[in-house]
C-alpha cells in the first residue's frame, strides 16, 4: 500500500512503485490517505502554537512571562514543544512512503513543490514584519538574511532565521538530503533502509556518549531516532511485521526517549521556567510512537473523513506563520480585547491565513512546480547520459 501525509511536515499522495524483499520493483496500487495521521499532524501544530503563545518566555501578554498570564494552561502547554518530536516521527514515516520506489528527480520535484510555495510566502510576510513593521523583534535581520532564508539553506550559510521555527526545516532538509543520497546510490531498498534505521541513531548516541559533540551534531543525534522510528513503522506498514523491525523500533524509541529526557527538562526550565522531571518526557515519547503505530498499523488507518485531509493541509502553513505574527497580534490585541478574546482570535486568524495560503498558493503552484523541477532534472540527467555515451570508446577502434 501507499499513502502520505507531510514535512516535518507534509502531504503528498502519489502512486508509487515498491520492491519485494529482494528489491525487484513491482507496481503498487494507490492506497487511501491516512486520515488520522493528518489529524495528528494538525494536533502537533496546535500544540506547538500553544507552546509559543502561552508557555514560551515572552512578555507580549503584558506580563513578565507568558506563563504568568496563563498559569494553568501553561502547565499543559509547556509540553507543546513535543509537537516537533511528533513531526519528525511522522516525517520518517511519510517521506519513506513518498520516496520509496521513485526516482531521485521525482523525489526532489515533489519536495520542492510541497515545501517552497508556502515557505516563500511565509518568509516574505514574516520578513516584512520583523524588518519593517516590528524591527525591535528582528534586530539585526536585513535583506541579506531575507534572501538567504528563501533558499531554506541559510543555516549552511551561517545566517539567522527570519522566524525561529525555521530551525526544524533545516533538520528536515538534512533528512531529505540523506534519503536523496541513498536514492542516488541505489541504496533505498528494504535492506538499505533497515541498515539506516539500525545504525544512524546508534552512531549518534555513540558520538554523544563519547563526547564528540560536533559529530553528534552532524549526525543529528537528538532527532535521528525519531526519524528512524518513523522509518521502521513505514517498513512494518508496507512490508509486514518481523522481530527485527519491531526490535529496532523499540531500540529507537528508547534512544529517542533518552535524548528527549535530557533536552526536555532543560528547555522547560530555560524557556518556560518549570521544573519537569525527565520521566515525563520518556512517557511522552513512548506515547507518540504508540499513537503513530496505532494510526498506521491498525484498522484506524482506514478512516478517511474528508475534513481530516483539510486539517492536514493546513499544518505546514500554520507552522510557518504562527510564531512571530502571532506574537505581534497578541501584543496589539491583548491591551484592547483581553487575553480570553485575544488567544482564540489570534489562533483563528493564523488558521484563516493558513487556509488562504493553502488554497491560493499551495494548491495551484505545488504540482506545476514539482512537475517543472522533475522535468528539468530529467533533461539534465538525459544530457549527462548522452555525454557519457558520446565519450565511450567505440568497439573496433
Amino acid at each position: 500500500m501507499a499513502g502520505n501525509g507531510t514535512a516535518v511536515l507534509e502531504a503528498v499522495h502519489e502512486t508509487d512503485r515498491i520492491s519485494n524483499p529482494v528489491d525487484h520493483p513491482v507496481v503498487a496500487k494507490k492506497a487511501p490517505r491516512l486520515g488520522l495521521l493528518d489529524a495528528l499532524r494538525f494536533a502537533a501544530a496546535l500544540l506547538v502554537l500553544l507552546f509559543h503563545y502561552t508557555a514560551w518566555h515572552h512578555g507580549y501578554w503584558g506580563t513578565p512571562e507568558a506563563k504568568d498570564a496563563w498559569p494553568v494552561l501553561s502547565r499543559i502547554s509547556v509540553y507543546g514543544n513535543m509537537g516537533v518530536q511528533l513531526f519528525f516521527i511522522i516525517s520518517g514515516f511519510v517521506i519513506l512512503l513518498s520516496a520509496y520506489g521513485k526516482g531521485a528527480g521525482r523525489f526532489v520535484g515533489s519536495r520542492i513543490g510541497r515545501l517552497y510555495p508556502a515557505y516563500w510566502v511565509a518568509v516574505l510576510a514574516t520578513g516584512y514584519l520583523v524588518i519593517v513593521m516590528w524591527p525591535q523583534v528582528g534586530a539585526g535581520l536585513g535583506v541579506k538574511e531575507l534572501l538567504a532564508n528563501l533558499t531554506m539553506f541559510h543555516p549552511a550559510m551561517e545566517l539567522r532565521h527570519i522566524d525561529g521555527v525555521y530551525w526544524t526545516l533545516w533538520v528536515e532538509m538534512r533528512f531529505y538530503l540523506l534519503i536523496l543520497v541513498l536514492m542516488v546510490l541505489r541504496l533505498l531498498t528494504i535492506r538499505g533502509i533497515t541498515i539506516l534505521a539500525a545504525t544512524w541513531s546508534v552512531l549518534g548516541l555513540a558520538a554523544h556518549l563519547g563526547g564528540n559533540a560536533q559529530v553528534a551534531t552532524d549526525l543529528m543525534s537528538d532527532y535521528a531516532p525519531l526519524f528512524c522510528g518513523g522509518i521502521l513503522i513505514f517498513l512494518i506498514y508496507r512490508f509486514g511485521h518481523s522481530i527485527l523491525r519491531w526490535s529496532l523500533l523499540v531500540m529507537n524509541v528508547g534512544i529517542a526517549a533518552y535524548f528527549t529526557g535530557l533536552k526536555g527538562p532543560v528547555e522547560a526550565m530555560e524557556l518556560v521556567g518549570y521544573d519537569i522531571p525527565a520521566w515525563n518526557y520518556w512517557v511522552i515519547v513512548v506515547g507518540l510512537f504508540t499513537v503513530i503505530a496505532l494510526l498506521t498499523l491498525s484498522p484506524l488507518r482506514n478512516i478517511q473523513w474528508k475534513f481530516l485531509a483539510l486539517l492536514g493541509s493546513l499544518t505546514y502553513p500554520v507552522y510557518l506563520l504562527h510564531q512571530v505574527w502571532g506574537w505581534w497580534l497578541i501584543d496589539h490585541l491583548n491591551p484592547v480585547l483581553g487575553k480570553y478574546v485575544t488567544l482564540p482570535l489570534v489562533i483563528a486568524t493564523v488558521f484563516a491565513a493558513a487556509y488562504l495560503i493553502q488554497r491560493f498558493i499551495e494548491r495551484p503552484l505545488a504540482k506545476p512546480l514539482a512537475t517543472a523541477t522533475t522535468n528539468a532534472l530529467s533533461r539534465v540527467g538525459s544530457k549527462i547520459r548522452d555525454l557519457k555515451k558520446s565519450n565511450e570508446p567505440v568497439l573496433g577502434r
